[in-house]
């Protein structure tokens, strides 16, 4: 893919996983590590303007979580634990450990944005600061379930359902779920999605493992990572970093929950944030804006 032309695609194995990862050619000379993390239904492919921006500033790793794109699609086990936002950042530490990137800094989009909660809170020494888009803390947003949510985003409780009736239903019609789901949630349609972009989401999207593993990811959401998040706070465990709020006027959190408020109860550091005017899909919505947030942020006191 000619986006990634200054990158190398490279094959990790740890922690019973195959992650792949697109890696910044050439070692960081001097250029801070920034690990940008997708979300459903997406890869890494969704960064590849964000980070055509970024490649000249920051040392970039654009990895697929494990169960998307070309990572690993191990099936649940009975707990949804190997799913957990915890096994998947103990994956990126794994992942930073190999490239010799002591300490970085995180952004991370919808289900990518959950996992850079949970390495924060698990390796504060690890995450230099962090950059959440598009959510709110899972915890809040189950508690808060209301008929507004359950409609705006029933797929949070269509996929945990036990296996295999959600990844059935959608296998029977995966490229129509996958465009919906691109094209919602305040997104209005497709057009903010390169074609090249879509075919990649598609040909990941239609593999029946995939589809396990998505679901198997919202599982572990709504099961094990409720528990992690639940004895975080019983502990006070509160993000060390400073932190940036990145979230769309047009979608689900901006018009029915408060980020800033919410996740100013869960960070010991700085919070700051804005409204941008997109849907969910920001980062392929509002790349440059999306791209000059980044840079303000992370490239403060360099």
């Amino acid at each position: 893919m000619h986006w990634f032309e200054d990158f190398e695609t490279r094959y990790f194995d740890f922690n019973d996983q195959h992650i792949q990862a697109r890696v910044s050619r050439g070692l960081p000379a001097g250029r801070p590590a920034l690990l940008l993390l997708h979300g459903f239904p997406q890869t890494h492919v969704m960064w590849h303007r964000v980070a055509r921006q970024l490649k000249h500033d920051f040392y970039l790793v654009l990895p697929d979580l494990r169960g998307y794109g070309d990572s690993s699609k191990a099936p649940g086990l009975a707990d949804h634990s190997n799913y957990s936002k915890r096994a998947m950042a103990q994956d990126m530490v794994a992942l930073m450990d190999a490239l010799d990137v002591a300490s970085f800094d995180v952004c991370g989009h919808d289900r990518g944005a959950r996992v850079a909660h949970r390495l924060a809170l698990d390796h504060p020494r690890r995450v230099r600061r962090l950059c959440l888009i598009d959510i709110a803390p899972t915890l809040d947003m189950y508690a808060a379930t209301d008929f507004e949510f359950a409609c705006a985003y029933d797929h949070w409780f269509h996929l945990i359902q036990p296996a295999p009736l959600p990844e059935t239903m959608i296998m029977g019609s995966a490229l129509a779920y996958l465009h919906a789901k691109l094209g919602g949630w305040g997104a209005q349609g497709l057009d903010h999605i390169e074609p090249a972009a879509l075919a990649e989401y598609e040909r990941c999207f239609g593999n029946p493992a995939t589809l396990h593993a998505v679901c198997e990811d919202y599982r572990a959401s709504a099961g094990i990572d409720l528990e992690h998040d639940r004895a975080s706070r019983a502990q006070g465990d509160k993000i060390a970093c400073d932190t940036l709020l990145l979230w769309g006027q047009r979608g689900v959190v901006h018009r029915l929950f408060k980020p800033l408020e919410l996740w100013q109860a869960q960070c010991a550091g700085s919070v700051t944030g804005q409204a941008l005017p997109a849907g969910h899909f920001i980062p392929e919505e509002l790349p440059q804006q999306t791209a000059a947030a980044l840079l303000a942020f992370f490239g403060q006191g360099r």
